[in-house]
């Protein structure tokens, strides 16, 4: 089957939009970090004039989600050297660096320190491979019984579930494949961050757009879930080199 899909770039009331035209029912309006990029998925039968419209009618809407982003908080590059500081489970931890001659390892000395452990000479990006390999085991470590846990509630089977980086989404679900990808970076968030994006993504795999009944079967199931979301924006941002 061919997949229709056609892209614009329009600006409307000066800010900058991307509009993608696909085979779907509903039109969806995106603000995604850092800078508060909008993004429109709209159904083939709609033009840009009835997209500029949707736009407009939800511009205040638009400049508030921007505003936010704006004022979160944004960590600088990270060079992993001690007294750095670093999330874990929503966190703040002092990076002390160990040079020895030994297999790189992470552990958590206290609840204010992690200590890195690197061979001497290593650079920043061997550094920091070994801290992404330690978020990544530590995240993969949570997650077994948050999948039995909220695939019993929520009456759906996850054939999948994948960890990954990802620059605009914290969660996205395959609903064809049961698969559920999980962004790395929710290593750094408190836990009640990682669960609702669980169930947020779960709950796509019955309900595919963010609409009533999306929102009606969140209530259910996670009923402080727009807390845990606001938490979840509210949290600083990793540097990175955002593209989109």
């Amino acid at each position: 089957m061919t997949t229709h899909v056609k892209s614009d770039n329009l600006e409307i009331r000066g800010i900058p939009v991307e509009v993608v035209h696909k085979a779907i029912k509903n039109l969806h309006i995106g603000v995604h970090p850092p800078s508060g990029r909008v993004r429109v998925a709209a159904p083939l039968r709609l033009d840009n004039e009835a997209v500029r419209l949707a736009v407009v009618s939800r511009l205040g809407w638009i400049r508030r989600k921007q505003a936010e982003f704006e004022r979160q908080e944004r960590q600088s590059q990270r060079e992993f050297v001690t007294g750095e500081s670093h999330y874990f489970q929503g966190r703040r931890y002092r990076l002390k660096v160990v040079e020895y001659d030994g297999r790189p390892t992470v552990r958590l000395l206290n609840n204010r320190t992690i200590e890195l452990r690197t061979r001497p000479g290593d650079n920043r990006e061997a550094r920091e491979a070994v801290m992404w390999h330690w978020y990544r085991g530590q995240l993969r470590d949570q997650l077994p019984p948050l999948l039995a846990k909220w695939e019993r509630k929520a009456g759906v089977t996850v054939k999948d579930l994948r960890i990954r980086k990802m620059k605009t989404r914290w969660g996205s679900c395959n609903r064809d494949a049961r698969r559920i990808w999980l962004n790395l970076e929710l290593a750094k968030k408190p836990g009640s961050c990682l669960e609702y994006i669980m169930v947020h993504e779960m709950v796509h795999l019955k309900e595919r757009a963010h609409n009533e009944r999306f929102r009606t079967l969140m209530d259910q199931l996670l009923p402080q879930w727009r807390l845990h979301r606001d938490m979840l924006n509210q949290a600083p941002l990793a540097h990175a080199a955002w593209r989109y």
